[in-house]
Parts: structure tokens; C-alpha cells; sequence
């Protein structure tokens, strides 16, 4: 590798508030973009209130995959944003895998549409099941990466608290997730279901939600 590459190297990606300005973009993005495959029902056959409500419940499994990956963008956001909080360095490395993080971010529309769409099918699950896999796997390095850097602007008791909690966080939900995943062998709305019962979970803190964390060792 020549000097200049290997500078160029050293040199970039270290603005972190860039690297949170475009995350907040594709979030939006991506959130947005979850609604489009909800159309509205138009059908010459629609006659009266019961042909309109009849369609209106052809609707569900898009309503739920919707309702689905957008509580899994609102996890994942919070997620990134709580580790943003306490990064204050970067690097190439740690700018990548934040693209790379990024790419499943933009990529779960299609894959809510995909299961939205055939629903019916165990492949569909699968693929929405990989897609949040990959984020929590990216989000779990991206953070793993960034400690072993010293990016983070904590140290000592308090860097291994929020580590433990964070790392904890991530790998309890996709175990959750994967078990979600599986139930589709038993029925693909208990599936489905289950996977938006971990994301209530997870947004409302119903079970779990106070962790051992003192409050000056977080921040707010």
C-alpha cells in the first residue's frame, strides 16, 4: 500500500456529526418510504359499506408488516442515536461500518413490502428475519469497534456498565427475534406477531426496561 493511501486512510471519516446527519436521513427516508406500499383499495366492485370494510381487511398483513418494521426502525434509531451519545471519535473503519449499517436500514422497505406481500410464505419471513439481523449484528460491531478504539467519550466502570447494557440489549433481542422467525414453521401470523410483541417490548420497556445503571453514569 502506498504512503498516500495509507493517509488517506488515517484520514477519513472522522467527522462523527456527518455520520449522524446522514443516519438521521435514511432513517427518515426509510420511514417514510414504509407507508407507500399501503394503497388505498380501488375496485369497481366496492358497492357498500361491508365491500369497502371487506377490503379494507385485505389490507391487514400490509397494516402489520408496516406496523412492524416501523417499530424495527424506531429501535434500531434509538439504538444508534444512545451509541452516538457517548462517540466521539471515528475513523474509516467505524464510518463503513455505519454505511454498512445504514444499507439494511434502506433495505428493510423492500423487505416489508416482500412480506407484506407473501406473507403467506416462510421465505418471506426469513428474508425480513435476516434483514433485522443484520442491523442488530452490524449495530453490535459498530459498537464493539468503537471501544476497542477508545471513541467513546467514557471510560473505566462506566464504559463496561453501558457496554454490558448495550451488548446485552442486542443480543437478548435477536435471540427473541430468531425465535419469533422460527414460530413461522407453526403458523406465520403467530410469527409475525410474536416479533411485534419483542418490539412493544423494546419501545415501551414493559419487561426489563430499568437496568442497573446509575443515573449519572447515562446520559439523557
Amino acid at each position: 500500500m502506498h504512503q498516500s493511501d495509507r493517509t488517506y486512510n488515517q484520514i477519513a471519516g472522522q467527522k462523527v456529526q456527518r455520520i449522524e446527519a446522514i443516519s438521521d436521513g435514511v432513517f427518515a427516508i426509510a420511514l417514510t418510504l414504509l407507508v407507500l406500499d399501503i394503497r388505498v383499495p380501488v375496485l369497481e366492485s366496492i358497492k357498500t359499506e361491508g365491500d369497502l370494510m371487506h377490503a379494507f381487511r385485505g389490507l391487514t398483513p400490509r397494516l402489520l408488516s408496516y406496523f412492524a418494521s416501523f417499530m424495527t426502525l424506531g429501535i434500531f434509531w434509538t439504538g444508534h442515536a444512545l451509541q452516538y451519545s457517548y462517540i466521539e471519535k471515528s475513523d474509516r473503519n467505524l464510518n463503513w461500518f455505519n454505511l454498512f449499517f445504514l444499507m439494511f436500514v434502506s433495505v428493510l422497505p423492500f423487505t416489508t413490502a416482500f412480506l407484506s406481500e407473501y406473507i403467506e410464505f416462510k421465505f418471506a419471513i426469513f428474508l425480513y428475519w435476516l434483514n433485522i439481523f443484520s442491523l442488530g449484528l452490524v449495530l453490535y460491531v459498530h459498537w464493539i469497534y468503537a471501544t476497542k478504539h477508545n471513541f467513546l467519550s467514557i471510560q473505566g466502570d462506566e464504559e463496561a456498565v453501558v457496554t454490558g447494557a448495550i451488548t446485552r440489549r442486542i443480543v437478548i433481542a435477536q435471540t427473541l427475534y430468531a425465535i419469533g422467525a422460527l414460530l413461522c414453521f407453526i403458523n406465520n401470523y403467530l410469527s409475525i406477531l410474536f416479533i411485534i410483541i419483542i418490539q412493544l417490548n423494546y419501545a415501551l420497556a414493559i419487561f426489563g426496561g430499568k437496568m442497573n445503571l446509575k443515573k449519572s453514569s447515562l446520559k439523557t
